[in-house]
């Protein structure tokens, strides 16, 4: 009988059992997954749908830590009766009407098509790409299953935060930990570091300002993140020193005169201090100040949502023109440029490491 030489035979693989009992069911071959997490999406903009979300969302311990028999009576009654008519309004003037769908669920897509096809060139189908949401749909835990399924016995869960906080990194986490509590067969997983100061991340902010702005240094450029109460920071939560390590590296790259570069914090929710400053205060005393032209960057966001589409480029906006500003540039969020894909290639190569 002709046998190949052992060279040319291909490698074993530890994990496959070499025979299968009668009756045993079907294993897949198995595979890295990498699951990518953003923060969630309502499924439409009607009241219904934006109140599953605002539920789900607004009832996060790790978002909002007020105890629950003084909070949940007074979301279920006064904010789920009424802001569920007030954001569905905000999520309308961003809609994406052709894939009936909001631009988060699109750019974060569209990102995992582009990471799938960058670490299908390097390693083919050993590894698995897709992307989930803390709240709203795809869930988390459906999607688990599914690489399960699929035969991810390791996966790299890679929440698309730059900077950790409790309510975004933290929670998305929590509900990734909690999807592997409901299988029979966990595998094994990896989360993420923060990389608010890596220099590719920073290397990718500069060239996307530098893009937007046609090599035009501006009056002042205002990184504008989402922001926390201040009780958080002083808890323990690193995010604000994270955000003003981002920011501070960020004006060295671009190398533009000190002081041209401003740290504020946006969304604020609720009757507690928050991190300051508050951008939409800010950019309205930079035009009162005689401050006329400015360019607001989002460096906490991977990609472009309601904060960025709608508060930012509408309410932030709005403020610093009615108070005399005069030029008014957003630079978009990282979404699916080829740096930001590039860089997020790189991070799950380092996660990978010994698993492929």
């Amino acid at each position: 009988m002709n046998r190949k030489p052992a060279d040319t035979l291909p490698a074993p693989d530890a994990r496959v059992p070499d025979y299968a009992p009668e009756g045993h069911p079907p294993q897949p071959r198995p595979k890295v997954g990498v699951l990518l997490a953003n923060l969630g999406t309502p499924d439409g903009t009607d009241y219904w749908s934006m109140r599953r979300y605002l539920n789900e969302f607004l009832s996060d311990r790790r978002v909002i830590d007020y105890p629950r028999w003084k909070w949940q009576p007074l979301l279920q009654t006064v904010i789920l009766g009424k802001r569920p008519f007030t954001s569905g309004a905000n999520y309308r003037t961003i809609w994406n009407e052709e894939l009936n769908e909001s631009p988060l669920m699109t750019i974060t897509r569209a990102q995992t098509d582009a990471l799938r096809k960058v670490l299908a060139e390097e390693w083919g189908d050993q590894v698995m790409v897709e992307f989930a949401m803390r709240y709203g749909n795809p869930s988390t835990p459906a999607t688990v299953q599914r690489m399960v399924a699929a035969g991810c016995d390791r996966i790299v869960f890679f929440a698309l935060y730059p900077q950790y906080a409790g309510p975004t990194t933290a929670t998305a986490n929590d509900k990734f930990f909690r999807a592997l509590m409901d299988l029979k067969r966990q595998p094994a997983s990896r989360t993420v570091a923060p990389y608010f100061d890596r220099p590719d991340y920073i290397d990718a902010l500069a060239a996307s300002v530098e893009r937007t702005l046609g090599g035009r240094i501006p009056q002042r450029l205002v990184a504008s993140f989402h922001g926390m109460p201040r009780r958080y920071l002083l808890e323990g939560d690193p995010y604000h020193c994270q955000c003003q390590k981002t920011a501070r590296l960020l004006a060295e790259r671009l190398g533009w005169p000190e002081g041209t570069i401003d740290t504020t914090f946006q969304s604020v929710f609720g009757p507690e201090e928050w991190l300051r400053p508050y951008t939409v205060e800010h950019v309205a005393e930079l035009a009162r100040e005689g401050v006329t032209d400015i360019a607001v960057i989002s460096p906490a966001f991977s990609a472009d949502c309601i904060e960025t589409l709608e508060e930012i480029n509408g309410e932030i906006r709005h403020a610093f023109e009615d108070a005399g500003g005069q030029q008014f540039t957003y630079v978009p969020c990282l979404n699916d440029d080829p740096e930001h894909i590039a860089m997020m290639a790189r991070i799950v190569a380092e996660n990978v490491g010994g698993w492929l």
